[in-house]
């Protein structure tokens, strides 16, 4: 299905409510989100039911074709918009001239669990969505079963999180709002070793690799991005890890650490 004219008005109805859902408040009540760009699009084409909707402008429908194909061939609306039209629903400064609206990416913790993963992605109160959107493509690289947000996390629907996750976010189920009370000893019923990721930790990665309990099925559970896990937290897990820094960085980026550990844990349960 595909709109016959040119939509160049940023008032129109159907316009303004996919704009509106640049707010959390308007994605949880609508169960829909924005996907910008053709990377984004083609991936949510290609995940059965997820996209509905389509604005492309003409120059972008030409060099993406592929994209507006698959999008019709999902059952999408493509919509033929102006770029002023697709500009307005962007969050970025240079347009790519595609958004699509896409229905809510739901997955519940025991969904995750019932898969058996043998790795799996925890954030703890992540609250900068780009972070957010880049570990989620880390983790989908890496061959992880699944991500966990814990609550008072970052909605991984803020249109930032979709971006930083080129797709990935279509790929991997993402759970978000469990407690990390309630969370860490789900997880270690179900036969995962629940390591915190921090840079106090007497044990480093370099002795996980050394005695091969990297092997082992394992969460990882990375802290927010200013203050880290409180005391709290670690207690929880089966044990506290940092990344070793072998020159003279002071430390590691959320994004950067979870890249380290979860490659880690990937090539050891590879070669175990």
């Amino acid at each position: 299905m595909s709109s016959p004219t040119e939509l160049t008005s940023t008032r129109s109805p159907r316009v303004t409510a996919a704009r509106r859902l640049v707010k959390r408040a308007f994605r949880d009540r609508d169960g829909r989100f924005l996907a910008e760009g053709p990377q984004a699009c083609r991936e949510a084409a290609a995940a059965p039911g997820i996209l509905l909707e389509l604005y492309v402008t003409a120059e972008a429908a030409e060099r993406h074709a592929d994209v507006v194909a698959a999008a019709r061939a999902a059952g999408a609306d493509v919509v033929r918009a102006s770029g002023e039209v697709v500009a307005s629903l962007s969050g970025t400064v240079t347009p790519q001239g595609m958004v699509g609206v896409c229905a809510r990416v739901e997955a519940s913790l025991d969904d995750l669990l019932d898969r058996r993963p043998t790795l799996v992605t925890v954030l703890a109160h992540a609250r900068d969505p780009g972070n957010v959107g880049t570990v989620i493509r880390c983790s989908d690289a890496a061959g992880v079963g699944g991500v966990v947000l814990t609550e008072a996390s970052v909605d991984p629907l803020n249109p930032k999180a979709v971006r930083a996750s080129a797709g990935s976010l279509f790929h991997l189920p993402v759970v978000t709002g469990p407690s990390v009370d309630d969370l860490v000893p789900q997880l270690q019923r179900a036969g995962l070793r629940v390591l915190a990721a921090d840079g106090s930790a007497d044990r480093d990665l370099d002795d996980l690799l050394d005695d091969g309990s990297l092997a082992r099925p394992t969460a990882w559970l990375f802290g927010n991005e200013a203050w880290g896990l409180p005391e709290s937290t670690r207690a929880l897990c089966d044990e506290v890890v940092k990344v070793p820094i072998h020159g003279r960085a002071e430390s590691l980026n959320l994004a950067t650490a979870a890249a380290v550990c979860l490659y880690a844990s990937a090539r050891a349960q590879r070669r175990g």
